[in-house]
């Protein structure tokens, strides 16, 4: 069956395919069994009646004159044979299959007609099937004789073929039902399955079905509570993780303030505010998609203003392209985050920032170029991935753990849209956000 059924059909397709082949073969099978039979009886019948009038008319035409043989085999042919007395038996057709089964019952119901060197062929002028042959008399002549009616016709009408379908097709649909309704847990669980992990989440699927899909569903109920306790515990290992490591930095932080030396004191600062931005963007790629924000309409043009001003504000040379006004809907927060992170990397390696929001017909994108030294060609899939660095390529410092341009990637996988990363031909990168508008 594999090599007639399409992998991509589901289980259900699969079951009524099977059951409509199953139809099918029954279908044929019954119908070729009910026409031999059919023809069987209607030839063990015909040559019965055959064999009687044979009989009869042989006598009648044997005890005739020869002048009046031929009249009275004319007398002799009635609405379903014919016969016809002549000296010589005609040449048959250039298609007659000798009918050996047929003459075996003709001479097994009338034995006297064993001696009359009794032939019997099949012939078929059109779509009727006939029966012809001849017998020899004792003085040498022939009796000729030819079914009127056809012998045979198997009745493959439209209307018998219908009759027959009407109720395969109603055991058809009362099976897709019945299997629709036995395969609806497997399609519960696999929405379960689906939605796992999100905020859409179904919860425990109810323990319905046959035994192995029961069976099947308390498995994913329990692997669903293993892993959500497992993520539970790990949120709230990270929440301890986060508070005990700031604390101490806060401490750091506020003693700095009591160290004379300037110099010292920026680069203290300076380490402290570092190792405060890799515990932010560690738990940010470690907290995963369990955002609780809802998606609500915004104008993107104002927030993207506002980051390019507010890059402005810390000395960083910015600017803004793009409408005044663009309203989207999306979880505002998650994106400016994102946002926020690549105009501060666009402003780390680069001297100058552009934010550049544009609309098509149904997306928006949200382009953040520089001037910087860019990534190798064969780096930009890397780039994305966590806690790799590529500081060979872009010649400054990095800060954190390189987790900044996964992190996006994430949040824009949550938000529905594509992010991609390329080089300018006049030099730098661009990180474009699409997202459907």
């Amino acid at each position: 069956m594999r090599r007639f059924v399409a992998p991509s059909i589901g289980i259900a397709g699969r079951i009524v395919a099977v059951l409509l082949l199953t139809l099918l073969l029954e279908f044929g099978v019954s119908t070729l069994l009910y026409e031999r039979a059919s023809r069987f009886a209607v030839r063990e019948d015909e040559a019965h009646r055959l064999a009687e009038h044979l009989v009869i008319s042989r006598k009648l035409i044997a005890d005739a004159t020869p002048a009046g043989r031929a009249a009275e085999a004319a007398e002799l042919t009635t609405d379903r044979y014919a016969l016809r007395w002549q000296q010589a038996l005609p040449p048959p057709p250039p298609i007659a299959p000798s009918l050996d089964g047929m003459r075996e019952q003709i001479v097994a119901w009338e034995p006297s007609l064993s001696a009359a060197d009794l032939r019997v062929q099949l012939v078929s002028p059109g779509r009727g099937q006939y029966v012809t042959g001849g017998l020899r008399l004792r003085d040498g002549s022939w009796l000729y004789f030819r079914t009127l009616e056809p012998l045979v016709t198997v009745n493959l009408a439209i209307e018998r073929i219908l009759l027959t379908l009407i109720p395969a097709a109603a055991l058809m649909i009362l099976a897709i039902l019945v299997v629709r309704r036995m395969l609806f847990p497997l399609r519960r669980l696999a929405q379960a399955a689906d939605h796992f992990g999100s905020s859409a989440a179904m919860g425990a699927v109810p323990e319905a079905g046959p035994g192995d899909v029961r069976r099947v569903t308390s498995a994913f109920n329990r692997m669903q509570h293993r892993i959500s306790r497992l993520i539970a515990d790990q949120a709230q290992a990270l929440a301890a993780v986060g508070h005990d490591m700031r604390t101490p930095l806060a401490r750091l932080k506020l003693r700095t303030d009591a160290i004379p030396d300037a110099d010292l004191r920026h680069a203290v600062e300076g380490d402290v505010a570092e190792m405060e931005a890799m515990i932010a963007s560690l738990l940010a790629f470690l907290g995963g998609d369990d955002d609780p924000e809802q998606p609500v309409r915004i104008d993107l043009a104002v927030m993207c203003e506002t980051i390019i001003d507010n890059l402005g504000d810390a000395g960083h040379a910015a600017s803004y392209e793009g409408p005044e006004h663009l309203d989207i809907v999306v979880r505002p927060m998650a994106l400016k985050r994102a946002i926020n992170n690549l105009t501060d990397n666009a402003a780390h390696y680069g001297d100058h920032v552009r934010l550049c929001v544009s609309r098509d017909a149904d997306t928006v994108t949200i382009a953040v170029e520089d001037d910087g030294p860019g990534i190798p060609e064969e780096d930009l899939p890397r780039v994305l991935e966590p806690f790799v660095r590529l500081d060979h390529a872009r010649g400054r410092d990095t800060v954190g753990f390189g987790l900044g341009l996964a992190i996006v990637a994430r949040t824009v996988e949550a938000l529905g849209g594509t992010f991609h990363l390329s080089n300018r031909s006049e030099g730098g990168l661009c990180a474009a956000i699409t997202l459907p508008g």
